[in-house]
């Protein structure tokens, strides 16, 4: 299902409009764009939550690596003799 609207635009982006779209085309044009840009934000807002939240849980990361590691270290050790 489709639906008609009404936008305006600058005169500059009309003519890039009707350059990079055939003729006839320029919803479908737009569609993508908007589209892209959507799904693009909607990486770039995951990505700043994922380096939010490994900020914030750093400290716990690095206690629970600091409490593991001599367990590691030891298994580790054990397969390199074996």
């Amino acid at each position: 299902m489709h639906e008609r609207i009404n936008i305006t635009l600058p005169e500059e982006t009309i003519r890039l409009l009707d350059r990079a779209a055939p003729k006839g085309n320029r919803s479908r044009l737009i569609d993508e764009a908007i589209r892209h840009f959507i799904q693009s934000q909607s990486r770039k807002n995951l990505r700043e939550q994922l380096k939010e939240g490994a900020i914030a849980r750093r400290q716990h990361d690095l206690e629970l690596a600091e409490e593991w590691f001599p367990l590691e270290e030891e298994a580790w050790l054990a397969n390199k003799k074996t």
